[in-house]
Parts: C-alpha cells; sequence; structure tokens
C-alpha cells in the first residue's frame, strides 16, 4: 500500500478474503468490501496528521506571499539558486507579481537573493556563475568592515586576490555587478588595448601592487604608505554591448536573463499576433484543430541527415515560457532551413494534426515562417475600437484624431460605439483616415478611460 503498487495488491486480494475468513470469519462479502476500501487508499493514502500539519504549512505560505511578496520571493530564490529551470520559473512568477528583480550590485547585494527598502530583490552575488563562494565571502566581509568599493581599482586593491581571481572579475563584471560605479560599461572591462590586456588584468595587476604597498608601509617603521598615490591605469574607449549581447551574456554568467528579455522589442506583436507559446507545446491535445501563431528566439539550430541520407533540421525556439525543438523534414526542411540562424525573432504559424505514419499521435505542422520585425507590416489590417456613446466627446474626437495624425500608415480605423442604456451599437469606420499602430499609439490609447481596442490582421 505505502508504494502504490496497484497490481501487487490486487493479487493479494483472493488471499486477503481467505484469510479474513478462516482467521477472522469474516464474511467474503465484508472482506471484499474492507479490501476495495484498502485498495482506494493504497492508489493515494496520506496521514491525517500530515495532511493537518501540511494545511498549516500551506495557510502560513499563503499568508507570507500575500503579505510580504517581495520577501517570501527572495527567499523562494535564494532556496533555487543553484537550479536554473526552477529559478527561471519563479523569475517569471516575480513579473506576474509585478515585483522588481535588480541585477547584482557590488556594493549592495548579498550572497543570497535579498529585498531593499524598496521592496525590490536585489540579485544574489552567489548566483553568478564562476565567482565562487570564498570570493563572494571575502567581497563582502571587506564592504562589511571598511564600506563600499569607490570603483574597480579600489575594489582590486582591497578584495583578497587570493580567492578572487581574474575569473571572478570577469564574472562581476559581465553580470552588471559593477555597472554601479558609473562611467565605465561592461564591454570595457574586457576590452583589451594594444598590449592586448583587458582593464580586468590592468585593475588586478594595480590591486596587487596597491596590497603590496600597504603591507609594506605596515612592516615600515615610519608606516609611510605610498599606495594611493599609484597612478591608475588607462581606461580603454570601445562601443558598448548592445542590449542583445549584454543579455546573452547575463545569460552565460547567471543562466537566465536578469535586466530584460530579448523578446521585450516585440512584446507588441507577441501580444496581438501570437494565440500560443511554447509551454503549450507539452499538451498538444489542446491546441489540436486550431491555428496556432507563436513567436521566440532561435536559442540554437543543427543540420542533420538521416540514416537514408536524406537531409533534415532541428530548430530550438525559446520564449518568455519555454523552449521547444521543431523537427523538419523534406521539403518543409528546405523552405525553412534559411530562418536557421542563432538570435533570429521568429513567427510561427501552423496546425496540431496526426502523424502522417501514426494517427494517435500529434505533431505540429508548420506552416509558414517569419521574422517578427515584418510581421506587423505583413499581418496587420488596422484596429478596431471600442467605445460607449457617453464617451464620445469633443475632447475624445480631437484625442483621437492627434493620436492618429501622429501615427499615419495602410492600417484602417474602425470605431465599435455602444449606448449601454438602450443596449444599442453601431459599427463604423474611416474612409480617409489610415493608421500604422504603433506601441506609442497603444499606449495612448490604453491611457483613455473606458477605451478598448481590437488589432485585426489577417
Amino acid at each position: 500500500m505505502g508504494k502504490k503498487k496497484m497490481d501487487v495488491m490486487r493479487s493479494m486480494q483472493e488471499e486477503f478474503i481467505e484469510g479474513a475468513k478462516k482467521l477472522h470469519n469474516i464474511t467474503v462479502k465484508k472482506a471484499t468490501e474492507i479490501f476495495s476500501i484498502m485498495e482506494k487508499f493504497a492508489a493515494y493514502g496520506f496521514n491525517r496528521s500530515h495532511s493537518a500539519a501540511y494545511s498549516v504549512v500551506a495557510y502560513q505560505t499563503a499568508y507570507l506571499k500575500a503579505h510580504f511578496p517581495s520577501e517570501y520571493m527572495a527567499s523562494v530564490l535564494s532556496h533555487n539558486q543553484n537550479n536554473i529551470e526552477k529559478i527561471t520559473f519563479f523569475m517569471d512568477e516575480c513579473r506576474r507579481m509585478n515585483i522588481k528583480v535588480l541585477g547584482p550590485d557590488i556594493n549592495h547585494s548579498s550572497t543570497l537573493f535579498t529585498v531593499n527598502k524598496n521592496n525590490e530583490i536585489l540579485f544574489g552575488l552567489g548566483a553568478i556563475k564562476g565567482t565562487g563562494d570564498a570570493a563572494v565571502d571575502a567581497i563582502i566581509n571587506e564592504r562589511e568592515l571598511h564600506g563600499e568599493y569607490k570603483d574597480i581599482f579600489d575594489f582590486a586593491g582591497r578584495v583578497n586576490l587570493r580567492t578572487a581571481n581574474k575569473k571572478t572579475f570577469e564574472s562581476l563584471a559581465m553580470s552588471g555587478a559593477f555597472d554601479g560605479f558609473g562611467e565605465i560599461h561592461r564591454r570595457q572591462y574586457l576590452c583589451a588595448d594594444d598590449n592586448n590586456t583587458s582593464l580586468i588584468e590592468k585593475a588586478i595587476k594595480f590591486g596587487n601592487k596597491a596590497q603590496a604597498e600597504k603591507n609594506a608601509s605596515q612592516q615600515s617603521l615610519f608606516g609611510d604608505s605610498s599606495a594611493e598615490s599609484l597612478p591608475l591605469p588607462k581606461i580603454e574607449s570601445c562601443e558598448p554591448f548592445s542590449n542583445i549581447e549584454k543579455l546573452k551574456i547575463e545569460k552565460e554568467v547567471v543562466g537566465f536573463y536578469i535586466s530584460g528579455h530579448p523578446l521585450d522589442q516585440y512584446k507588441f506583436e507577441l501580444k496581438h499576433f501570437c494565440n500560443s507559446n511554447l509551454g503549450e507545446f507539452g499538451e498538444l491535445e489542446k491546441l489540436k484543430g486550431k491555428e496556432v501563431r507563436l513567436g521566440g528566439i532561435v536559442s540554437s539550430y543543427a543540420h542533420r541527415t538521416t540514416k537514408k541520407n536524406n537531409p533534415f533540421g532541428i530548430l530550438t525556439l525559446e520564449d518568455y515560457e519555454s523552449t521547444y525543438s521543431f523537427y523538419l523534414f523534406s521539403d518543409d526542411y528546405l523552405k525553412f532551413k534559411k530562418y536557421f540562424e542563432t538570435d533570429w525573432f521568429l513567427y510561427i504559424r501552423g496546425f496540431v494534426t496526426p502523424r502522417k505514419w501514426n494517427e494517435h499521435e500529434l505533431e505540429f505542422k508548420i506552416q509558414d515562417i517569419d521574422l517578427l520585425s515584418e510581421v506587423r507590416e505583413k499581418y496587420l489590417d488596422g484596429i478596431e475600437l471600442f467605445v460607449d456613446i457617453i464617451d464620445v466627446t469633443g475632447n475624445f474626437l480631437s484625442k483621437i484624431s492627434d493620436i492618429t495624425d501622429r501615427n499615419p500608415g495602410k492600417g484602417s480605423l474602425l470605431f465599435n460605439i455602444t449606448d449601454s442604456k438602450d443596449n444599442l451599437r453601431v459599427d463604423m469606420f474611416s474612409r480617409k483616415v489610415r493608421v500604422g499602430v504603433s506601441n506609442d499609439m497603444i499606449d495612448e490609447i490604453e491611457a483613455m478611460p473606458g477605451m478598448k481596442y481590437k488589432i485585426l490582421m489577417h
């Protein structure tokens, strides 16, 4: 019963009934009833004491999440900071709860995730790949003893360089932990000069020299330290990382995106032109019979050949929630292999259908692939505005006119005007005004009281 092996349970039914009759003189009917109860319990039995304890924990957990959401989520993130899959899930939960998760900061972050005075969660230094527990402890201990670090050179001159090595410096820089120092951007820490020496290497060399000077002055009879007078290394100028490059590096050193997501620039397309996401592909049955439209970024791809030497491809897409690998064969592969490029943003349309050689299994059949950057131009028909007649005032009309003047384009402008009192509705469209629906236009429309809208597409 404890192991929930139903086949073993059923094999023992006859023995149980015979034993009940022989040892306790219990009727066959009664013994069968008792065994059926035991069989049901074996399917999923749970002690009442355990149920009571778990219900108390569940209540306490719900209370903490409701009344101390930032502290609760910081605790959950800290508990799972070595599990990339779980921490990604909980980061998404923070976004859903409108809790801001800030990137790591060398002067404010602790080893684990913490909450600042603005109820924002600070990323833990211990969650950065390549830092090392000993290095993180040394960094935090020095900061608590002697105050915040002023810049990269002050940091290198104070931290224990036997525990915080070049790899630690690089991981901190690439994750954004040094961003609080100000003028120096992330690429400058890695940018090499004419001697092929990076700023991090210069800082470590400076730090070793500064610490040696300090130790020498402490042993000197007069104690005259010249460490503070050491000339600071030159900082090379270079172009900063693009937003996509910065996010990609964050994922390399942390395991997921911190300061945003590459798909953020296509939120409009994902919201209005997609009706599904990759997380739903675990249950294809729910998508059967409808056109599936989704968007994502290509995280990886592969060109392969079958045992019969026929080419096929594997295209792995990633969105906010999940990743999924599409297998393309024959004509589909030849048609869409041009989209097999890492970091390309794709828009995919298709249908879930039974497999050609096995009708009992479902597969997603890709019908078309487009670049997400081209979706709005290709599929947008216009916008329909829904408004109640009481809100159609002179101010309303002038506001709509201003918005459409600033957003000219090829799309249609439709109005759905209702009279809630008399339960009437009138559909209208503009013959003269054509619009290009932009993110700014949507923001302005959403800011208008009582206004609703629908993106029209084909």
